[in-house]
């Protein structure tokens, strides 16, 4: 199925989206189409789900959990290993395909298809160390004579439920650790990218993966809850929005959840940072995938010594940044994932200006297609910094004290990344400490991510960690097996 979804990756092409259940894929039946938000035509057709199915799948997967389960981890490693190999090899189909389906530019496409490469290989080295311990029962009175020791068991049904803005590398984390770890998975597509995540799942098979180790539905929020509340369901990993985690954590019930949510992170440039520098950065950190990312610059902090400096310098940087055709290996910003999306961003924009802030750049659109835009000095409650932008625009703001500025970061409801700018290390390890966010990247923006390092945030950044490594902890169950008159540790 790899080879019919990408090949039609091409302008006037239709790609097929089918539907992966019980061991077959399926074209027939209910279908939506994506609309392209740059070319503006039917660009994928996905065959969607019924209630009716969803409750075959769960079932199919809670069949064969043992399927999947007994394959020893250096098979699984292996076959993740493969299908590292095939990321790389077909990374310019993938891209062009994502860059049809959601405007992003094919440049950072095949970026992403680089990270799920890599996000493959790294869950095949976790699969080899998935392991136990050997318990010091012996060490208390009540021990003596017996040993115990543990091993991580799989879950048994994974649900991974995944977003429109990274879908071929967010996908791989989830699906790559869940079938490390040894479990079956159903993925819930984003309606927005199916035929992407249609060909990793294929992908995925094509790599070596037994048919029971993955299904694919796609569908709306009702195909979504109903997977949810499966009783069957094991463990659910969720990336979105906070609205829409609430609604998975609301159906899901008593299930263990790993939800990585929104954010508005914020980047602070101290007055000893290199400005040239930090312009440099932020401005191309905060309008890749034209600013839709969970991480993207969204409000940037600068000492009031270098304000001026900094938002001439920044201003120019986004400038010169190349929007347009998303295909076009030049083009920096593509288009938004929607209008509606780029109206918003647009409004947001608008509404800062009218409360006292200046638009140095942008506030327009074509289409889906946001122009770039920066927006100083905004209102401390207006949208754009209190909410999540998600779009290509980026505030700036002055402050005068470390102290006020990092207070002014944790108003957020938001705490998932943030960047600092500074040569002081005195200021990093208090950042460290006081900032209320799950990572901190210094000298750089707060839109940097590799994908072996713990990855998360805390307040309505949701919880949990998305590395392989801490997903194999979540996709994963301790069990103990105590022996009672044995001991390799003395009998008295």
């Amino acid at each position: 199925m790899l080879d019919p979804i990408l090949k039609a990756a091409v302008p006037g092409a239709v790609a097929p989206a089918p539907a992966l259940l019980a061991g077959a894929w399926i074209t027939e039946g209910s279908t939506a189409e994506r609309i392209g938000p740059y070319t503006r035509t039917v660009v994928s057709r996905a065959r969607t789900a019924t209630i009716s199915e969803v409750h075959a799948a769960v079932h199919y997967a809670h069949r064969n959990t043992r399927t999947v389960g007994r394959a020893a981890p250096a098979t699984r490693a292996a076959i993740l290993e493969n299908a590292a190999r095939l990321a790389s090899a077909r990374r310019e189909d993938f891209a062009a395909l994502i860059a049809l389906e959601l405007g992003k530019p094919v440049r950072d496409g095949l970026g992403e298809l680089d990270r799920v490469a890599d996000t493959f290989a790294v869950c095949a080295a976790e699969a080899r160390r998935i392991g136990g311990d050997m318990l010091p029962v012996a060490g208390w009175a009540r021990g003596v004579g017996n040993t115990a020791v543990t091993y991580r068991a799989p879950v048994g049904v994974a649900l991974a439920i995944t977003p429109f803005n990274a879908p071929a590398n967010l996908l791989a984390h989830k699906l790559g650790a869940a079938f490390a770890a040894g479990n079956t998975t159903i993925v819930k597509a984003p309606p927005q990218a199916p035929a992407v995540t249609a060909a990793l799942v294929a992908l995925l098979l094509e790599a070596g993966a037994p048919v029971e180790a993955v299904q694919l539905l796609h569908g709306g929020g009702e195909i979504g809850a109903a997977l949810c509340a499966a009783p069957e369901i094991g463990v659910i990993s969720f990336t979105g929005s906070a609205a829409t985690g609430d609604a998975v954590a609301r159906a899901a019930g008593a299930k263990r959840l790993v939800l990585e949510l929104g954010g508005n992170a914020a980047t602070i440039v101290c007055e000893d940072a290199d400005i040239a520098a930090a312009a440099r950065v932020c401005a191309r950190t905060g309008y890749t995938n034209s600013g839709q990312s969970c991480i993207s610059v969204q409000r940037v902090y600068v000492h009031r010594t270098r304000y001026d400096e900094f938002l001439a310098a920044f201003t120019a940087e986004v400038a010169a940044l190349r929007v347009g055709d998303p295909l076009d290996p030049d083009t920096d910003v593509g288009t938004m994932v929607d209008e509606r999306a780029a109206e918003r961003v647009v409004g947001w924009a608008a509404a800062a200006a009218a409360g006292g802030a200046v638009v140095t750049l942008g506030g327009t659109r074509d289409g889906a297609t946001v122009a770039p835009t920066v927006v100083a000095g905004p209102r401390e409650d207006a949208d754009v910094v209190t909410r999540e932008v998600f779009g290509a625009l980026v505030s700036v703001l002055p402050y005068d004290s470390f102290d006020a500025v990092l207070a002014a970061c944790n108003t957020s409801r938001y705490g998932l990344q943030a960047g600092l700018f500074t040569r002081d290390i005195g200021r990093i390890v208090t950042a460290w400490r006081e900032l209320e966010v799950g990572g901190l990247i210094v000298n750089g923006s707060s839109n940097f991510r590799l994908d072996h390092v713990p990855f998360g945030g805390v307040k309505d950044s949701g919880f949990g960690r998305e590395s392989p490594r801490h997903m194999i902890d979540e996709f994963t169950v301790v069990k103990t097996l105590l022996l009672r008159g044995m001991s390799v540790w003395g009998e008295t």
